[in-house]
């Protein structure tokens, strides 16, 4: 599996698209997402709904993981600190891997606004899917 076949199985993914994601930049170990925010995605404070955030994080970190292995993974587990709010705007996501091992994977994510202030961060554990 290439990189630009890893790319285009999220770019093709229903769930991706019906949230809203888009890619800013896709290469080996550095991805950038954004998500638009709408009003679909809000809670009943008018905020971005933590369901949101946790899905964005686990995303980033997948997608983040799968363009160093090029293969599939799934969460194992997922731990989410939220730290700020945000009402409108954009959300950008970037991840990093932390430990690499043959079988399982332990990465972060950040989620940050436009000015770059960080909104949650998310510690995951993946499982690589080995054929």
């Amino acid at each position: 599996m290439t990189e630009a076949d890893v790319r285009e199985s999220f770019e093709a993914s229903a769930f991706f698209s019906h949230i809203g994601f888009e890619i800013v930049h896709f290469q080996e170990g550095d991805v950038l997402l954004k998500l638009p925010i709408t009003e679909q995605l809000l809670n009943a404070n008018d905020t971005l709904h933590g369901g949101v955030h946790a899905t964005m994080l686990d995303t980033i970190i997948g997608m983040t993981i799968r363009s160093i292995t090029k293969t599939r993974c799934m969460t194992i587990n997922l731990n989410v600190n939220y730290l700020s709010a945000i009402e409108d705007g954009e959300i950008f996501a970037r991840g990093r891997v932390l430990q690499q091992g043959y079988r399982i994977v332990t990465a972060e994510g950040e989620l940050f606004d436009k000015d770059e202030n960080m909104l949650a961060k998310g510690v995951g554990t993946f499982k690589l899917v080995r054929d």
